[in-house]
């Protein structure tokens, strides 16, 4: 018995296929998805989603967005995810570094943007992690 994944962003599909196990990163920690898993609906947080199919894993960074889990089907709604060969390190550090610099020069800055340059350095941080994993 296997899972479907499923993995939208507004701007692409970026995962489909079906696996062994799904971990995914939420407000309350990680929680691990099986075959007959009970339906759920949670919120999902920045962090490491893992996918396992056939004893290989793979990673995603992903940020914010929903899960729904019915039946053996999970489908993630997420803001941002990306598979981890597909992470360009040194583009990932220099949005970081900028977001970082308009951070620390804020002044009157209106509060969506700052929680925007906040949600970036906080995925730019997860995309970071999920990359060096390997080193």
């Amino acid at each position: 018995m296997a899972l479907t994944l499923e993995i939208v962003t507004p701007e692409a599909r970026v995962y489909s296929d079906t696996v062994d196990t799904v971990v995914i990163p939420t407000l309350d920690g990680e929680v691990g998805i099986l075959p007959g898993h009970i339906a759920l609906l949670t919120q999902i947080e920045h962090g490491e989603l893992r996918v396992t199919k056939n004893g290989v894993t793979q990673w995603l960074a992903i940020s914010g967005g929903f899960a729904e889990v019915e039946g053996d089907r999970v489908h993630v709604l997420a803001e941002n995810a990306i598979n981890e060969e597909k992470i360009d390190e040194h583009a990932v550090e220099a949005a970081l570094k900028r977001a970082e610099e308009q951070l620390a020069a804020a002044r009157d800055i209106d509060p969506q943007q700052y929680e925007h340059l906040q949600s970036l350095v906080r995925y730019s941080g997860v995309q970071l992690a999920v990359k060096r994993r390997r080193r």
